[in-house]
């Protein structure tokens, strides 16, 4: 079953993330078939870039969000 989760990206202590389509029972930074966006959880205001024809994509063929994406995308539609 493929996800739709964050792989952690950026150094010790200073966090970075892509928002990524994986197999579920895959490694958090492992091999994912495709970035769909990014975030960054240390600006201000937050960035997130996330590419939503791609996660609608993915969503249409299956894919679950992880709880936190799922929130990240209510935020992203409301913004």
């Amino acid at each position: 079953m493929l996800r739709i989760r964050l792989a952690r990206t950026g150094a010790n202590k200073k966090p970075s993330y892509r928002v990524v389509v994986i197999e579920q029972d895959r490694p958090r930074d492992g091999g994912f078939v495709e970035i769909v966006g990014h975030y960054n959880p240390r600006r201000k205001p937050v960035e997130l870039v996330l590419n939503r024809d791609r996660v609608d994509y993915w969503l249409g063929k299956g894919a679950q969000p992880s709880e936190t994406v799922r929130s990240l995308l209510k935020k992203s539609a409301t913004a």
